[in-house]
């Protein structure tokens, strides 16, 4: 089964890092794991005046401070992953990843915020349950 696992370095992905060692059983057959962070688009303004240069390393920078734990906390539990950093709009992105990589599953942590909560403000999880056409199964 090919996973994709959503993570954000939240309390929540903590979370499902967890349930998904411990549970490991559920699904069945080999399985491999790509790790997916994904930055939000720095603004226009905020882009131009420090340069491509240190835009592309702080978005570096901020992907590796989320992958590398997850990978670190993965290969404690004898998990092999690879791992993927992204910028954009996260819901947008974890979704077009998963469909266009030919994903069985998206695992991903949830706030569990009610309805009311999640339209109001809006959701990454609401926004992949949206847009993906593979299952995703969000752990609270």
């Amino acid at each position: 089964m090919k996973i994709l696992l959503a993570v954000d370095g939240s309390a929540y992905t903590k979370k499902m890092l967890a349930y998904l060692t411990t549970n490991l059983d559920m699904f069945s057959g080999e399985h491999e794991f790509t790790v997916l962070t994904v930055q939000g688009v720095l603004p226009p303004r905020a882009r131009a005046a420090v340069g491509k240069e240190v835009v592309d390393a702080y978005y570096a920078e901020e992907g590796a401070k989320v992958l590398d734990p997850v990978i670190k906390y993965l290969s404690r539990h004898n998990l092999k992953v690879k791992s993927q950093a992204k910028v954009g709009n996260a819901g947008e992105v974890i979704a077009k990843t998963a469909d266009s990589g030919k994903f069985d599953m998206v695992v991903m942590g949830s706030r569990g915020h009610g309805a009311l909560g999640s339209l109001v403000m809006g959701s990454v999880a609401t926004k992949v349950l949206a847009n993906c056409d593979v299952p995703v199964l969000l752990v609270r």
